[in-house]
């Protein structure tokens, strides 16, 4: 019998390409305003040198991608001539004003209904890649709690996620169901992990024969209830 659904956010309840294009550009008007200096080295290739040399710092931390944005910003602001704690702070301000952009979501229809509908019978559990928060997306009250690849240095479509999932929550791979919009990350890492899985195709792509199959498929959000339900039976 099912007891848990752990649930993707990017790209399966919320848009979040137009997120992270929003927030970046709330970001970088805030730059241009408070440390003019720095547009001049926020371009693709020295922030993709700054990366390097901050994996490079903090290997162990990769997988944060707050941690990361921030101190990508830092070496920006470091470029372009700021103290260290000058760099420290304006970085800090920096990030801020991306990462509350970058918690303003638009939901996907159906996305609120299916998590109410969900959260009144199966105990619900955030599993993502990314750095969304559910409280300031405004989705807490529905779920028991979250994790990400920053909290347990793996990424999806490792097993090691979904498991750790199963071990904070007590249940068994086969109590648990996976729901997320990525055939790799989601259906290939919950398949590997021994649980079930539902893809959430909303852009009805057709899967190729070498891609991992999925327990359900579902075009709409109001449709994984069911699907679920399909599941458990």
């Amino acid at each position: 019998m099912l007891k848990v659904i752990t649930l993707d956010l990017d790209n399966t309840l919320w848009d979040v390409d137009r997120i992270i294009h929003k927030a970046e550009a709330d970001m970088k008007s805030w730059m241009t305003r408070h440390a003019p200096n720095s547009m001049r080295h926020y371009e693709p290739h020295t922030l993709a040198q700054a990366r390097t040399r901050v994996a490079a710092r903090a290997p162990d931390k990769v997988h944060d991608l707050s941690f990361m944005r921030q101190q990508v910003l830092r070496e920006i602001m470091l470029l372009a001539g700021y103290s260290q704690q000058q760099a420290d702070e304006l970085a800090a301000e920096a990030f801020t004003v991306f990462y509350r952009g970058r918690n303003t979501v638009e939901f996907y229809p159906g996305a609120k209904d299916m998590l109410s509908a969900l959260s009144r019978h199966y105990v619900l559990f955030a599993l993502t890649n990314g750095n969304a928060d559910i409280e300031l997306a405004g989705i807490g009250e529905f779920f028991t709690g979250a994790l990400s690849s920053a909290d347990v240095g793996y990424k999806k479509p490792d097993a090691a996620i979904f498991r750790a999932a199963l071990s904070k929550l007590n249940v068994t791979p086969a109590e648990a169901a996976h729901v997320g919009d990525n055939l790799v990350d989601d259906v290939h890492g919950a398949n590997n992990a021994g649980m079930h899985s539902v893809w959430v195709n909303l852009n009805q792509h057709n899967r190729l024969a070498h891609d991992p199959v999925p327990d359900q498929e579902v075009d709409h959000l109001d449709q994984v209830h069911q699907a679920i339900l399909r599941l458990s039976r």
